[in-house]
């Protein structure tokens, strides 16, 4: 039985799921208030707040012993009081954020990017998330990890620049070594790269010269970033991150950035050559190795799913899986631009030491229904993906709520998180286009053998008290 209905073109949200054992350990990054459960971040960056069009917000929605509910949350804008700054216009805050424990208190803290006027820390509290720090320059796909390996959680920073032209421009960028204080004075700030490797990072750029030199300085790196994905794929203690960039032309790349303790190097990501659409990028130990694998979806000019298996020397081309719905055990069948992969989460969700991919499909086709969208559960085991136990859901499945739809892109985003503290990440699902692109975000618990329909959740906007129209709510989670 479906745990909510559909009520006039809206989504009710009811949750009606059965008690769950005492929370399991949960990141800290995850858990802005400590109860040890962890938190879902969904963005809604097209909203309209203070009559600003396309402003943007957050919503947060605090884990329980029941998972989550759209009444147990917090909404956060530029208009949110303590927030620095003001909704303006286009600015899209909330398109992407990062979790991390900045000022080492023992709270997640959520650092939210807010385009060209920069980005906002909001720190975590035994009562959640308050207050708000303000980051200037740097408003695009802020990332937090530990990318020195010194214990502390660090802050690595990119600006948000115009994409266009043939050329990427060069987008200024930072690390922030950690701890980060509540004044937003990091220990240290950085070159985000490797000093030794300049030259290596500007070999495509016109403003380097033979010397190793470049105009635009160390603090600056090629191509505009819009979004990024956190792990360790040599093994080294020390937290990388795989991005999605501009890389001119009206085409876009993946890039590896390799943690150390003078800034960061680069490593090999699949779909670092161009492409014309963003894919979907996740980062998991998928054979269960110890090496972080980063997992790329489908793009532009590829139908396949990527997986870079990490090794002590980290990623290479030489050690790289590729599959699609064809693969054995993966139901339904691979059409093309199905965009298999639209996005990628990775944990493991049945406990048994392989992490899971979770795969958005949003442009599925489900029963004649064009483009409405599906999500698969791709299980890890020793020998990698083998197809083998694959799950797909829709919102067709017996138990999800809603109807599918055409265009309703089910699986544009997607995140692994382990909401109710039963050791299993549950899935949540996110489909900016639904309702006429206010969008919404449904929730399947997580459990031994995967993610399950039984007291599946869904919510939009309206349920969460947010701004509805054109929010699309869901086109970010975390």
């Amino acid at each position: 039985m479906a745990a909510v209905v559909l009520l006039t073109g809206g989504l009710t949200a009811l949750s009606l799921g059965p008690a769950s054992a005492a929370p399991a350990a949960v990141g800290v990054a995850d858990d802005f208030n400590g109860d040890g459960y962890a938190d879902l971040v969904v963005g809604a960056p097209n909203a309209t707040v203070s009559s600003q069009a396309k402003a943007g917000y957050v919503a947060v929605l605090y884990g329980s012993k029941s998972g989550v509910s759209p009444t147990n949350k917090k909404l956060i804008s530029r208009s949110t009081s303590g927030v620095p700054g003001s909704a303006t216009a286009n600015q899209r805050f909330g398109s992407t954020f990062t979790k991390g424990d900045l000022d080492r208190d023992g709270y997640g803290d959520l650092v939210i990017a807010g385009g060209t006027a920069g980005s906002v820390i909001v720190w975590g509290s035994s009562s959640g998330l308050t207050g708000g720090t303000s980051i200037a320059q740097y408003g695009a796909a802020p990332q937090a990890g530990d990318f020195d390996g010194d214990g502390k959680t660090d802050l690595a920073l990119f600006s948000a620049q115009s994409v266009g032209g043939d050329d990427p421009e060069g987008a200024p960028a930072a690390l922030w070594k950690g701890p980060v204080s509540r004044a937003g004075k990091p220990a240290a700030v950085l070159p985000l790269l490797d000093k030794s490797l300049w030259w290596g990072w500007y070999e495509d750029d016109a403003s380097c010269d033979t010397g190793g030199g470049c105009e635009n300085g160390p603090a600056s790196i090629t191509g505009p970033v819009v979004s990024g994905q956190v792990g360790d794929v040599n093994g080294d203690g020390r937290d990388d991150i795989v991005q999605w960039h501009y890389t001119g032309d009206g085409t876009w790349g993946n890039r590896l950035l390799l943690g150390g303790a003078s800034g960061f190097t680069r490593g090999y990501a699949p779909g670092d050559d161009t492409s014309r659409d963003p894919a979907g990028t996740g980062v998991g130990d998928v054979n269960g190795d110890g090496y972080d694998d980063v997992v790329v979806g489908a793009e532009g000019w590829s139908d396949q799913v990527r997986v870079a298996y990490g090794s002590p020397t980290g990623t290479s081309e030489e050690n790289v899986q590729t599959f699609d719905q064809s693969l054995p055990g993966f139901p339904g069948a691979q059409e093309e631009g199905d965009l298999v992969g639209s996005a990628v989460s990775v944990a493991d969700v049945t406990g048994d030491g392989y992490a899971d991919i979770a795969l958005g499909i949003a442009y599925e086709d489900v029963d004649g229904i064009v483009n409405t969208g599906s999500v698969a559960l791709v299980p890890g085991t020793a020998s990698g993906v083998t197809g083998s136990g694959t799950k797909v859901f829709h919102q067709n499945t017996a138990g999800v709520p809603g109807v599918a739809e055409a265009d309703d892109k089910f699986g544009t985003t997607t995140a692994l998180l382990d909401l109710n503290g039963n050791g299993h990440p549950d899935l949540a699902v996110g489909a900016p286009a639904e309702n006429s692109d206010n969008g919404a975000v449904w929730v399947l618990p997580g459990t031994a053998t995967g993610p399950t329909t039984t007291s599946a959740l869904a919510f939009g906007p309206g349920d969460v008290a947010g701004p509805v129209t054109d929010a699309m709510f869901g086109a970010a989670l975390r």
